[in-house]
C-alpha cells in the first residue's frame, strides 16, 4: 500500500479553482516554473496547477526510491488532485512529464477531460529496449551523482535532441533555472522515472477514448516519428507539428504552442 505521506509536494495553484483547471507536468531536470510563460499566454478562463514532480525543485519525498517510479508518482498525484478537491480537470505534459501524463491518462481516464503530451512517448516496446535503456539511464544517473550539476546540464543539452534548444537567446537562463536542483534527487528520478524503466503504454493506446493533443517540434523527427505512429493508432488523437521547435516546443516556439493548446481546449 502507497503511504501518500511520503509526498510533500510543491505547487502553485494559480487563478479561479471555478474555472477549468490545467494540470502541468514538467520534463527531466525542470520544476513547476517551466510553463510559466505558457500560463502566462493562455487565457484568464483557466485555473493552472503546476507540480514540482519527485526528484526536481522543491518537492520533498521521504519514502523510499519506490516512490519515484511511474506507477506510485501517478497514484500521488492523483491523490493530490483529491487533496485539493479537483474531481476533473485538463492536463498537458512535457518529454518525461509527457511519457507520466500519458500514463495517468490511461490509467485514470475518469480524472482528464483533454490532454496535451508534447514531446512524449508510450516508452520502449521491447524488454531488450527497455534493457539497453535501463543500463543507459543507469550511467547517466551515476554520472549526475559525480559531477557538478552544472556541468551535467550543459552535457544534457549537448545531445542532438535538443540541437535547436541551444540556439535559443534564452537558452543561458533555461541552464541557469536549472542549477537549482539537487543532483542526487535528479539521479533518483533518473534511474525510476527513466524511459528504461518506464512500463510500455503502446498496448493500451487503442483503448483510450480520452481526446488527445500530440505535439512534436519540425526539428524533433525522433519524436514525428513516435507521435505520427501514436496517432495511427489511437483514434482519439490529433497530431501536430509545431514550426521552429525542437523538442522542448513550449520554450522554442511559446506564441504557436499557446496557440495550438489553447484552440485544442477551448
Amino acid at each position: 500500500m502507497l503511504n501518500f505521506t511520503n509526498y510533500h509536494f510543491h505547487y502553485t495553484l494559480t487563478g479561479d479553482k471555478n474555472q477549468q483547471i490545467i494540470l502541468f507536468l514538467h520534463g527531466f531536470t525542470g520544476d513547476s516554473q517551466d510553463f510559466s510563460s505558457v500560463i502566462s499566454l493562455l487565457s484568464k478562463n483557466y485555473c493552472y496547477l503546476a507540480v514540482d514532480l519527485p526528484g526536481h525543485g522543491q518537492t520533498r519525498v521521504s519514502g523510499d526510491e519506490s516512490c519515484y517510479n511511474m506507477s506510485n508518482t501517478a497514484k500521488a498525484l492523483i491523490h493530490l488532485l483529491d487533496e485539493l478537491q479537483i474531481d476533473k480537470c485538463l492536463l498537458l505534459g512535457y518529454s518525461m512529464g509527457g511519457r507520466l501524463a500519458l500514463y495517468m491518462t490511461l490509467y485514470f481516464p475518469e480524472r482528464f477531460e483533454k490532454v496535451v503530451l508534447e514531446s512524449a512517448s508510450p516508452g520502449l516496446k521491447t524488454e531488450k529496449d527497455r534493457s539497453h535503456r535501463l543500463e543507459s539511464d543507469a550511467q547517466t544517473a551515476q554520472n549526475l551523482e559525480n559531477s557538478n550539476i552544472k556541468d551535467f546540464i550543459l552535457n544534457w543539452y549537448d545531445r542532438p535532441l535538443f540541437k535547436s534548444l541551444k540556439k535559443s537567446p534564452n537558452f543561458d537562463q533555461l541552464v541557469e533555472s536549472r542549477l537549482a536542483n539537487n543532483p542526487l534527487e535528479l539521479a533518483k528520478s533518473l534511474r525510476h522515472m527513466g524511459t528504461g524503466k518506464q512500463p510500455s503504454l503502446w498496448e493500451k493506446l487503442a483503448q483510450n477514448q480520452i481526446p488527445l493533443l500530440l505535439l512534436a517540434g519540425e526539428d524533433d523527427h525522433k519524436f514525428q516519428g513516435i507521435n505520427a505512429e501514436i496517432a495511427s493508432l489511437c483514434p482519439t488523437a490529433t497530431f501536430k507539428i509545431i514550426p521552429n521547435a525542437g523538442h522542448n516546443i513550449h520554450f522554442e516556439n511559446v506564441d504557436n504552442f499557446v496557440a495550438v493548446v489553447r484552440q485544442f481546449y477551448d
